[in-house]
């Protein structure tokens, strides 16, 4: 039989009296108590031990107690923290919860209070353990051809893409740099007839455009100055599988002419021969641009944009499917954390909470990219709000201009509730503990808050 370790708590108090009344207080559950009577020991009992709930006291002697919590969480961002004091303020009480604390109490401590405080911990650590062991199954139930998601917009994704993979000759895939189009052309040439053919890409804005012929369409030897041997063009090469033009908008018109030559009659002329080479291969075409409007502005041919788009599949914003956030990081930490050879479980809830409250200009790819920055910082098991990028950190939202230093009085008090509720998970009769004001209040607030957004159009 294999003996399961206790989950270990640390209080940390200058009172022997206090220690002892937390000791009876959680004799009833599977803890390992652990105990020290000064800041310095219970630095000392942390580092080594590593217990994941820890009562401090705020006012130690030598060392106050906020700086004590910021030297547990520069250890283990992921450590829950509940800072006891008998000389509340809401000021320190605001200032813990920012600093990472996951609660306060007041001293003289009521059992009842604590041993509530300390089974929804416990019941939280219970449920992130087998969400992480749930993560592995739900990423590989919610994985289609590589792509992850289970937003109802992606579903829609998926689906079309397996009703169109075994039929279409030209696919147009839309929307917003990042957004994982290269994968979808790939999942659409893996579930198509010619999933075993070849795999062309180009990339249309990175060709120059005297070179653009002679690359999709290859030359002869000594068709120009230069040209030594004969060339294979792209869709030569993709002969029997399939052609991805990314960026498609960057085509100069006199080679979107050539290309839908191409489509149309499935042949191409190498520079410098009058020889036809029939072809057979399906195109996936990519932008992020709107090439309807560029259509009526005459930049792209309305020919070449109708036998493109004969299919259209659109993918959307990441900000549009936060649904999938979760399972996203999951992935990319498991993916970029093996990459640097780092044993990285997760995120922690303050640090989730601020990637699901930022709006991703960036999309899918930089969401990677921070992960990957996360990831290469990170000093412990959890990734904290410290190991973001500085746009993440400091809480800036790159789709937001607003200057928070010119705001009414009204919308600093609305942020600050907000950011209150979010520090303690919604709980709204602690929320309005730290705020000084009652629960009625702080409902009254809320009310006011949704009322607003409503009449502004926004939603609840």
């Amino acid at each position: 039989m294999v003996e399961t370790r206790k989950p270990k708590l640390l209080a940390v108090d200058d009172s022997e009296q206090n220690l002892q009344l937390v000791r009876t207080a959680l004799e009833p559950y599977e803890l390992e108590i652990l105990t020290a009577r000064d800041a310095e020991s219970g630095l000392e009992i942390f580092s080594r031990a590593h217990p994941k709930i820890v009562l401090l006291d705020l006012f130690l002697p030598g060392i106050s107690g906020l700086e004590v919590l910021d030297r547990i969480l520069a250890i283990d961002p992921g450590v829950d923290v509940i800072l006891m004091s008998a000389h509340y303020s809401t000021d320190s009480a605001v200032e813990a919860i920012q600093k990472g604390a996951c609660d306060y109490l007041t001293k003289p401590i009521d059992i009842g209070k604590l041993r509530i405080r300390i089974s929804a911990l416990l019941s939280e650590a219970e449920k992130r353990q087998r969400s992480l062991q749930l993560d592995q199954a739900l990423i590989s139930a919610f994985q289609f051809e590589g792509i992850i998601g289970r937003s109802p917009l992606m579903l829609d994704v998926f689906a079309k893409i397996r009703r169109v993979a075994p039929h279409f000759r030209t696919v147009l895939i839309t929307g917003p740099t990042g957004t994982g189009k290269e994968l979808v052309a790939r999942a659409l040439h893996g579930l198509s007839p010619c999933e075993t053919g070849p795999f062309g890409v180009c990339n249309c804005s990175a060709l120059v455009e005297t070179l653009i012929e002679s690359e999709l369409f290859g030359y002869v030897k000594g068709a120009f100055t230069g040209a030594a041997q004969d060339k294979v063009g792209l869709f030569e090469y993709a002969d029997g599988g399939t052609v991805f033009l990314d960026e498609i908008g960057e085509l100069p018109l006199p080679a979107q002419a050539k290309l839908l030559r191409v489509l149309q009659n499935q042949e191409v002329q190498r520079v410098g021969s009058p020889m036809l080479r029939a072809v057979d291969v399906r195109v996936i075409a990519a932008t992020n641009r709107d090439l309807r409007a560029m259509v009526s502005q005459g930049k792209f041919r309305e020919d070449l944009f109708y036998r493109l788009a004969m299919v259209e599949v659109s993918l959307p914003r990441l900000v549009d499917r936060k649904e999938d956030l979760p399972l996203l990081q999951r992935h990319f930490v498991q993916k970029l954390a093996s990459q640097y050879g780092k044993t990285i479980t997760g995120l922690t809830r303050r640090a989730q909470a601020r990637l699901s409250s930022y709006s991703w200009p960036g999309n899918i790819r930089e969401l990677e990219n921070v992960i990957s920055n996360a990831c290469m910082m990170a000093e412990g098991p959890v990734i904290d709000v410290n190991d973001l990028p500085q746009p993440l950190r400091s809480g800036e939202s790159a789709a937001s201009s607003t200057d928070d230093t010119l705001l009414s009085l009204e919308e600093v008090q609305r942020r600050h509730v907000l950011r209150v509720l979010e520090r303690v998970n919604g709980n709204k009769a602690r929320a309005a503990e730290i705020l000084g004001v009652s629960r009625a209040t702080v409902y009254q607030m809320l009310a006011k808050m949704k009322a607003a957004a409503k009449a502004a159009g926004t939603g609840s």
